[in-house]
């Protein structure tokens, strides 16, 4: 028997690249044009209020402001912001849409002291959220040459500093340019979130079968999450007509829960390290996430401190956490080389991603414009990760299942006889003591002699006589395996020791085992068959499997007896 050939570790290396190159060709490829070719028919039609602003801060009037250079001090719950322009008089936009951002703070929005627009007082008042994210608000008829008056007032402590770009679409096209900037942000918001639901629709209903599915499971969570959370950050979601604090809501919902599918991920790797430390680490991670979403959900929903207030410590949770597990799989290189090495890639890629989405959301807060960094980096790096997860767990699992067929090949060549591949002496003792440990009842023990072995081997050669070996093995094995177990005791003896003890269906398949001899001297009829047999039954524990095996015994070689001395009276008869 051979042993089933090893796959290396570079070998399934390899596969997993070319699969995942082939994939990412296949979603990206279509789509290469439109994520770096910017749309500039697009982009450019609309008119920028950037410039010209008089802006009133906490009691001090600012002239002559530009949004891109301005910031003030860090503006807290209840402070009111009021910003004034007058509006270009010579705009062709007929159908004007404001794309103003929100930041959790209410609106209310004048054109030559006459309010055409409002948001959120009503919640703030009720000690709601308002939310983020962008507002696309119509302007009246005759807008142009009017003063353009805007009242903010913050419903959330330390938001930002600074105020976003203000622009000016046509109508038609306010969404799509926003699409249109966010196009990296949209297909892998959708293509993780769309993933993840498939895979986890799939791992549902393969958990039915095995638990070893459960990571697989935890990576379509994490990814559908992180996919959510990429479309509502990015407001991509908004062409859905979402409220902002609904969007908020999901936002901040799935960027909290995301990291815990991922945490229970990294169990098996923390596991495996023998520090008793990590262990104690991993569970206080695992525990601190589970409080602190549980209990910023509990606390926004009851209105006491929403989500915005809480962020920055969910932000340093994460990266502890994250900076943790890369300390991990650092450590699991010493024991997993191929599959530590590759998730340790992808650890410092969504890593690297995270720090610089986080400097660009600080920054575009406190520091100064990031209008320019590239867009959807987290996005796009958890795409990466979640295709290492995937091959990661992939190889993971091809080496268990290397190591589960070895083991059974192992246990199968220590329980098999080599020549005849049925059960061997070791097996069949083991057999007898859990029938011994069971106390099991009702059983028959059938002991076989192959006579005329020696004979055969003098006469003919031992590959001859294996040949009538293998033939009395198979067919004993024909007629007793289905019934019980066979096993070959040594040179030319056998055994059956089958489930039942009714003299009926025993003597029934006694007579068929005549016929399996008949029938199998038949075709090799170059060699004659005779095996000699003894059985023994057990009824209702009335005896021991010992007594039992010996009395069979006992009956074959009696039988073996009177067919040798019948045989020598045929051959007296025959002289």
């Amino acid at each position: 028997m051979k042993m089933p050939s090893k796959i290396s570790g570079k070998t399934i290396l390899k596969m997993i690249w070319i699969l995942y190159a082939l994939i990412s060709t296949a979603i990206w490829l279509p789509q290469i044009d439109k994520l770096f070719v910017q749309d500039a028919s697009l982009i450019s039609q609309y008119v920028s209020l950037n410039d010209s602003w008089s802006i009133t801060v906490h009691g001090e009037t600012y002239h002559n402001v530009s949004l891109d250079d301005f910031s003030f001090a860090v503006v807290n719950k209840g402070d009111e912001i009021t910003m004034q322009r007058v509006l270009p008089e010579n705009l062709d936009i007929v159908k004007g849409v404001l794309r103003f951002h929100i930041r959790q703070a209410a609106v209310k929005m004048y054109l030559d002291d006459e309010q055409f627009y409002e948001y959120g007082y009503e919640r703030i008042s009720q000690n709601k959220t308002v939310g983020s994210g962008f507002q696309f608000i119509n302007f009246p008829d005759q807008y142009p040459g009017k003063t353009l008056t805007i009242h903010l007032y913050l419903s959330e402590d330390a938001v930002f500093s600074r105020l976003d770009p203000i622009h000016i679409y046509e109508w038609e096209n306010a969404y799509r340019a926003l699409l249109t900037e966010n196009r990296i942000p949209l297909f892998s918001g959708c293509f993780l979130t769309i993933f993840g639901l498939v895979v986890n629709i799939i791992t549902i209903f393969a958990l039915a079968f095995s638990i070893k599915y459960i990571r697989v499971f935890c990576i379509s969570l994490f990814s559908m999450f992180m996919g959510l959370w990429t479309l509502c950050y990015y407001n991509v979601i908004l062409i859905f007509s979402i409220p902002l604090y609904s969007l908020s809501l999901l936002e901040y919902l799935t960027l909290y829960i995301a990291p815990i599918p991922l945490i229970i991920y990294m169990w098996p790797d923390v596991r495996n390290l023998k520090q008793r430390i990590f262990h104690i680490l991993y569970w206080i991670i695992f525990a601190v996430h589970i409080t602190a979403t549980i209990c910023t959900i509990a606390l926004h929903a009851m209105d006491i401190v929403h989500f915005a207030a809480t962020l920055k410590y969910m932000q340093m949770l994460m990266v502890c956490s994250l900076l943790y597990f890369i300390l991990v799989e650092i450590m699991n290189l010493k024991t997993s080389k191929t599959v530590g090495r590759l998730f340790l890639i992808g650890m410092l890629v969504i890593g690297g991603c995270i720090f610089h989405d986080l400097i660009v959301y600080w920054g575009s807060r406190f520091f100064g414009k990031t209008e320019d960094s590239l867009r959807g980096v987290t996005s796009i790096g958890v795409i990466f990760f979640i295709f290492i997860l995937i091959a990661s767990f992939y190889i993971s699992l091809t080496q268990k299942l290397m190591q589960e067929t070895e083991r059974n090949f192992l246990i199968k060549s220590a329980y098999t006889d080599e020549l005849t591949q049925i059960h061997n002496r070791r097996y069949c003792i083991e057999y007898m003591n859990k029938i011994k440990e069971n106390e099991a009842g009702d059983y028959t023990v059938i002991c076989f002699d192959l006579n005329d072995l020696k004979i055969t081997n003098d006469t003919y050669g031992h590959t001859r006589g294996d040949i009538l070996i293998k033939s009395a093995a198979s067919v004993i094995a024909d007629t007793f395996k289905t019934h019980g177990i066979v096993a070959r005791m040594g040179g030319d003896e056998f055994i059956a020791i089958i489930e039942t003890a009714s003299p009926e269906k025993v003597e029934q398949l006694i007579a068929q085992f005549h016929t399996n001899i008949e029938n199998k001297n038949n075709e090799i009829r170059d060699l004659h068959m005779s095996i000699a047999y003894g059985l023994a039954s057990c009824h209702a524990k009335e005896s021991t499997i010992e007594k039992v095996y010996q009395l069979a015994d006992n009956r074959m070689y009696e039988k073996k007896k009177q067919m040798k001395e019948a045989k020598s009276q045929e051959l007296i008869s025959v002289h």
